[in-house]
């Protein structure tokens, strides 16, 4: 306001917040309340106290939502893994403590906290030291925050050769066009910045091509150091520029209109202009309503009454944004993510790579471009940055004592525990129907096994069982036909009839045990066997009795002939069985057979097989079968010296010795089986028995019957021997 007698000063300062104070303190000694200072450097804490300085404003916001935005920024890009280098002062450890509130719970760590103390006098002797401390960590990613030009020279020493292969995120436009480096990099490994969102300023681009005359004009010696290519509406342009050598670039960028990208600062002094303009036209305004004439009151009065209007200022600028003159502290939402590259020392690119907003949809505050992504780092991935990589499906994550929450290491999931998603912590158990694969990332049904007639060994099994039943029919058959020789009623027709009968449901019986099993099934399987082979063995005792008493009965004045002749030996058979159907009643009533499912035997398959219920009374049963075969064996054994005329004791004794000596076999190996193969062992011992019973007795009788008929006589019964 130019009247000398009630002139008020604006007094425009910064950028640097340490001399504008300096500054204030040396003016408001001498000129306070004649001028009024207006800061438009970044925000500080230390003017927002309006009782000790109430003419002074500062017209950058704080940066309230920097914190958010830069930890969405980094779990958008999948980094745990972070750097932090920051002033040791107010500005400095508040933004720490916002970072650490925003990160907490969100599985991001720092690998250092490098807090700088720039008022040091030996600061520049320390920045090699600091320099050297930040590029050993293994961080790929970096925050810088601070503004003041020690801090600068030391993020400005980082871009010295060699590069160093980081990732810095700063808070502040530098001046990188000055740097060495260009845009013809192939990886990326530079700064991103995070600059608040701005709209576009209503014909400034004409004016300042009509000023500089751009297409008139040498590009070098008109372009300021604000100026850059803004590549954000065209990444084609860029590409243009990216592969062309300096002179067609700049042939081309005289031909195109440029756009031209404001710093912060000078989008703080553009609302500097407009608060000030403001301020005075509502002043005007009050003072032609009233008639106000200004008396000449001084200097000091009239800036006590454009300071009041200017306290209650609010706009909205033409870039959409709002400015309140009295509320020191503006919330700023949006931030604009920006990467500079340089076409040469005096040009640079500056290219939006992607954008915070809170209003973005589905929750997701961040946003990258992937197109600008791809044209500024070759790919269209930014680099990782990350503690430990990730446990993929198979693994689990675990903590060493003294490792940092996003630092672990990677185990197997145990034994049949799966995880079936990245960075589990826990391993889950697959249920019981189901297993873990071989990669543990997931679960697979479990196969249902059982002795079937598909599987090769239920096959060769029940066609050996068929074969053997079928062999002892015809042996059956041919002493039927044969029943009138002398070979055939020697030691009891009728026993032999009983012994091959009892032996074919001994083959038979076994196909109780192939086939899925069910309650019937089991119970038939154990009794069926018990039951049979008692007859069978019994049988053979009977047999074997006979013909001892046969011998014995020779003798003059032996009473045994009685028991030969009566029929006696006949009550042996259903004597001994009766005793096995007590047993197996026993067996029935107190746990009888069940269909059992074994999940665990075998890996990745249900074993279903017959539980015995009781194992004692499986064993009493066997016991039983056991005594029977040894009294036969023990009587056939005795009666083996005597003579050859017809002795059917050797044969008995071979095929109880058979008998006995498979189910010896048949216990430890048993034991040492699971699921099916342990009940093709089962099925294995009753045809060998059988068949050893059957072999023994029989095929020597049916080789003479069949082969050599002219010893089936009278006759020859009574030779010395056969063979």
């Amino acid at each position: 306001i130019c009247n000398e007698e009630s002139m008020c000063s604006f007094l425009l300062s910064g950028p640097n917040w340490d001399e504008s104070l300096s500054f204030w303190k040396y003016l408001d000694s001498f000129l306070s309340p004649h001028i009024l200072q207006l800061s438009y450097g970044s925000f500080s804490s230390i003017f927002s106290d309006d009782e000790q300085y109430p003419y002074l404003y500062q017209m950058a916001p704080k940066d309230t939502s920097l914190a958010l935005a830069m930890v969405s920024f980094i779990l958008y890009l999948k980094w745990n893994w972070i750097g932090l280098v920051i002033p040791d002062d107010d500005q400095g450890n508040q933004f720490l403590l916002e970072l650490k509130k925003q990160s907490e719970n969100k599985e991001i760590c720092f690998a250092f906290v490098k807090m700088i103390s720039v008022d040091e006098v030996s600061f520049p002797q320390k920045t090699e030291i600091y320099y050297k401390q930040i590029v050993k960590s293994l961080t790929n990613v970096i925050i810088i925050y601070g503004e003041t030009y020690n801090f600068i020279d030391l993020i400005f020493r980082m871009w010295e050769p060699p590069i160093l292969q980081r990732i810095w995120i700063t808070t502040k436009q530098l001046n990188f066009p000055t740097s060495k480096t260009d845009i013809s990099h192939d990886t990326f490994y530079g700064s991103l910045t995070f600059l608040p969102h701005h709209g576009e300023i209503s014909g400034f681009k004409n004016f300042v091509q009509t000023w500089f005359h751009l297409r008139n004009t040498d590009l070098y010696l008109v372009m300021p150091e604000w100026k850059y290519i803004n590549s954000e509406d065209s990444a084609s342009n860029c590409k243009i520029l990216k592969n062309s050598s300096s002179d067609a670039s700049f042939d081309w960028l005289m031909e195109q209109k440029l756009d031209m990208a404001f710093s912060d600062n000078s989008h703080n002094i553009y609302n500097v202009v407009h608060a000030i303009a403001h301020a005075l036209h509502e002043m005007n305004l009050q003072q032609a309503d009233n008639q106000a004439i200004d008396n000449g009151k001084g200097a000091s009065s009239h800036c006590l009454k454009v300071n009041s209007f200017l306290r209650r200022t609010y706009f909205t600028n033409p870039l959409g944004d709002k400015v309140f003159m009295k509320q020191r502290v503006i919330m700023q939402d949006e931030y604009d993510i920006v990467h500079f590259a340089n076409l040469s020392q005096h040009l640079g690119i500056k290219m939006k790579l992607g954008k915070f907003s809170p209003y973005l949809p589905h929750g997701r505050h961040s946003h990258l471009y992937v197109d600008m992504i791809e044209l500024a780092t070759g790919r269209r991935k930014m680099p990782s940055s990350v503690c430990s990589a990730d446990c993929s499906p198979g693994f689990r994550r675990l903590w060493k004592e003294g490792m940092a929450a996003c630092c672990f290491v990677c185990s197997p999931c145990p034994e049949n525990e799966i995880s079936n998603e990245t960075n589990m912590d826990q391993c889950v158990n697959c249920p019981e129907y189901q297993y873990a694969n071989t990669e543990q990332n997931k679960c697979i049904q479990k196969g249902v096994t059982f002795l079937s007639y598909e599987d090769p060994l239920g096959m060769a099994l029940a066609l050996m069982a068929f074969c053997f039943s079928a062999f002892t029919a015809v042996v059956l058959c041919v002493f039927v036909k044969h029943h009138d020789t002398p070979i055939v009623k020697a030691n009891n027709r009728s026993l032999s009839y009983l012994l091959l009968m009892s032996l074919m449901f001994c083959f038979l019986c076994s196909f109780f045990f192939i086939g899925l099993p069910n309650k019937v099934i089991c119970v038939l399987q154990q009794i069926t066997f018990g039951i049979v082979f008692t007859v069978a063995v019994s049988t053979v005792l009977a047999k074997t009795v006979t013909v001892v008493l046969a011998f014995k009965v020779t003798d003059p004045g032996r009473r045994l002939r009685y028991f030969l002749v009566s029929g006696t030996l006949n009550y042996i058979i259903p004597i001994c069985s009766l005793l096995q159907c007590v047993l197996c009643a026993i067996w029935l009533a107190v746990s009888p057979p069940f269909v059992d499912i074994d999940e665990h035997s075998q890996h990745g398959h249900i074993i279903i097989v017959c539980n015995k219920g009781s194992v004692t009374a499986f064993y009493c049963v066997l016991g039983y079968l056991a005594c029977l075969a040894l009294g036969s064996f023990t009587l056939a054994f005795l009666a083996k010296n005597l003579p050859d005329a017809f002795n059917e004791a050797k044969f008995l004794t071979f095929s109880m010795l058979v008998f006995c000596s498979v189910w010896v076999t048949f216990l430890p190996v048993y034991h040492s089986t699971k699921g099916k193969h342990m009940v093709a062992v089962e099925i294995f011992s009753i045809l060998a028995s059988s068949a050893g019973m059957l072999e023994c007795i029989f095929v020597p009788k049916i080789y003479i019957i069949l082969m050599r008929p002219e010893r089936n006589s009278t006759q020859k019964i009574r030779e010395k021997s056969y063979f």
